[in-house]
């Protein structure tokens, strides 16, 4: 499939399939992949409320914010945590006011700088950190990241034998994927190199050593990236028929389980 670059580049890229982990890879992978991310326009680098889709982007993200600690809370009331890919560092903020210690890792300048002005620091690269964690979280995360099988060994290295790993991805197979194909937001080539599906999660994981213990959906995910295909796929904003194919598909997923993105609920597997 060749899917365009709607948000930065206007570049084509491809999605090449492969079958042993029921996923996607973006191709070619640009040299200067972080100049990708060098815009107001990737909306999770920013804290900007100019538009309308910015202001709804920035509220959900708040509400999103205090569900997900309360969906960790539920599997470890308080410890450390380590937040990778943290953005501007809301996420991390939020542990540190929910009375966790936590720390978060950023390689985007930029980002970091946002952070930096809300009082929290982020490690620029995950090398630096030594320690383990209760919980490690990736929101969005892991799809960005080109070498996984590496990522997962770091992952495992630095999760207490107990410890919560925390991973949310798009998912390729949910209805709003199959109905937008090609315009669909989620694919975000080529910064995102990984389409995940739930095989692919589950596979990946538990070859080096993880148990998968639980599956949560994103409801939200599916109307904002309706919204954003909607206007990918038709040039214009429409907030009826992004809300309308959102509902459509989290209805559709009720049945199915593949709702648009999903939060994958990990440990490391007991010897």
């Amino acid at each position: 499939m060749e899917v365009t670059d709607y948000s930065v580049s206007g570049e084509t890229f491809t999605l090449t399939y492969e079958e042993r982990y029921a996923l996607y890879r973006t191709t070619p992978v640009p040299d200067d992949l972080g100049s990708y991310y060098q815009s107001e326009a990737y909306i999770s680098h920013t804290d900007g409320k100019k538009g309308l889709l910015e202001k709804l982007y920035q509220w959900v993200k708040q509400y999103t914010l205090l569900k997900k600690m309360d969906l960790i809370r539920q599997y470890i009331p308080e410890g450390s945590l380590l937040d990778i890919g943290a953005g501007t560092g809301d996420f991390v903020r939020m542990a540190k006011q929910k009375s966790w210690y936590a720390t978060g890792v950023e390689p985007e300048a930029k980002a970091r700088d946002r952070a930096g002005e809300k009082g929290i620091f982020l490690y620029e690269s995950q090398e630096q950190l030594d320690e383990k964690y209760d919980v490690i979280t990736l929101w969005h995360v892991l799809e960005h990241i080109a070498d996984l099988e590496g990522q997962i060994r770091f992952l495992k290295d630095h999760l207490k034998e107990d410890g919560l790993l925390v991973i949310a991805v798009p998912n390729y197979k949910s209805q709003d994927a199959q109905h937008y194909g090609a315009y669909w937001a989620a694919y975000d080539v080529p910064r995102h190199l990984w389409h995940f599906s739930q095989q692919s999660i589950w596979q990946l994981f538990t070859e080096k050593g993880f148990q998968l213990i639980g599956v949560k959906p994103m409801y939200f995910d599916a109307f904002y990236v309706s919204l954003l295909s909607e206007k990918y796929k038709t040039g214009r904003m429409n907030f009826l028929k992004g809300f309308y194919h959102g509902l459509v598909s989290n209805l559709s997923a009720l049945r199915t389980g593949e709702y648009s993105s999903l939060i994958y609920l990990l440990k490391i597997a007991s010897k």
